[in-house]
């Protein structure tokens, strides 16, 4: 949907894109283009369009898709109705699924139709779907939250990411626990280096987004006040996550502050952080903070940095307190602020045997507690009782 899966790993020339990102948008907020020839579709979902598009996906914003996120929840009764007829009877050609899996609630909209013309139960993610809406014009929010709350009738199963969010969603949509399920995400500890905490330089380390809105500011500023304490001198702070073309002037603001206090040749951004180059800032850093100015539903990031042996210094929001609980492999403070979040690693470099203990018990919880094999094996569990 949207976007054509860009992969090198994989065939997938055949599979169709339904939704394309520029035709769906134009037709949402300028009528004219409903009428538009096959051609002129098929031209604006060609893969040179859609690599155009796709290099501007990060700049993306809730705020303007109000009356587009409306309409797609809509579903048949939308103003995206064809292309949803088309892509169900793609899917019910093609691949005859057992089960079919939505990936958000944003998208409930598909699955009335989904189940009237496949047969087969339908399931759906809850994960952020709060952050999209509540950046909103506050007059289209209760409007999406209904209706997100009416096309959830049309689904078998929801399943949440961790319990904050399930009680968040249940809250939001007005629905019953019973239809609610809590699967955590995983990984394979396996795909991950292991360094003793010892063997890693004193450094903090940011992986995410470089935006306000992930807080890099906020570690910014506590980097900057632990530089100010006698017995961090070694201490540098590794950066990395990437940005888009809506952060350059943020991020530069940051890096200005950072060499005003004389601390640029402590601190470092690391480009590339796919594959060999995450491992590598694994390896540069002994503790881990992401402070979210908004708790998320989870945070992929701590699981990341347990399972390479890097406690994580998380705010006491969203999801964060409950996978730390169950981890065993970090520490929460509040508020979130940069004079807190100093204080916490402070508080850590000098206590070298807790990092050690969080370090080992991170490491160990994301093994037993985040196992990926585990969970996917709970979510085939869920498909055959539907």
């Amino acid at each position: 949907m949207y976007l054509p899966l860009f992969s090198d790993e994989h065939d997938i020339s055949d599979i169709p894109i339904f939704y394309g990102a520029i035709s769906t948008y134009l037709k949402q907020v300028y009528p004219v283009f409903r009428k538009a020839p096959k051609w002129f579709d098929k031209l604006l979902n060609s893969k040179p369009m859609m690599k155009i598009a796709a290099s501007q996906a990060g700049s993306t914003r809730a705020k303007g898709l109000e009356d587009m996120t409306i309409s797609m929840l809509l579903g048949e009764q939308g103003e995206q109705k064809e292309e949803l007829e088309k892509m169900v009877d793609w899917i019910a050609e093609h691949c005859k699924p057992d089960v079919i899996h939505i990936s958000n609630a944003l998208l409930l909209g598909l699955a009335k139709r989904i189940r009237e013309k496949i047969k087969v139960p339908v399931v759906c993610s809850l994960q952020d779907e709060d952050v999209w809406v509540d950046a909103m014009q506050p007059q289209f929010q209760k409007s999406i939250w209904d209706l997100m709350q009416k096309r959830s009738e049309d689904v078998d199963a929801l399943v949440a990411v961790s319990n904050y969010f399930a009680g968040e969603m249940q809250k939001r949509m007005n629905i019953s626990n019973k239809k609610v399920h809590t699967f955590y995400l995983g990984v394979d500890a396996d795909d991950y280096h292991y360094i003793p905490i010892e063997k890693k330089p004193r450094n903090v380390g940011y992986i995410s987004r470089m935006c306000h809105k992930d807080g890099f500011d906020i570690v910014v500023d506590a980097f900057i006040e632990l530089k100010k304490k006698s017995g961090f001198e070694d201490v540098k702070f590794i950066a990395t996550g990437g940005l888009t073309g809506d952060d350059k002037k943020f991020l530069k603001e940051q890096k200005q502050k950072i060499k005003h206090a004389g601390l640029w040749n402590a601190f470092e951004i690391i480009e590339e952080f796919e594959g060999d180059k995450r491992h590598h800032f694994f390896e540069k850093v002994s503790m881990v903070s992401v402070p979210v100015r908004v708790g998320e539903a989870f945070g992929m990031y701590m699981l990341e940095s347990m399972a390479s042996g890097v406690p994580v210094v998380q705010p006491a929001l969203g999801a964060f307190p409950e996978i730390v609980k169950t981890s065993g492999g970090g520490t929460i403070y509040q508020p979130n602020t940069p004079e807190k979040l100093g204080e916490a690693w402070a508080e850590l470099f000098n206590d070298t045997k807790k990092l050690k203990q969080l370090s080992d018990a991170g490491y160990q919880g994301t093994k037993e507690k985040f196992n990926i094999h585990k969970h996917a094996e709970e979510i085939i569990g869920l498909y055959k009782t539907l």
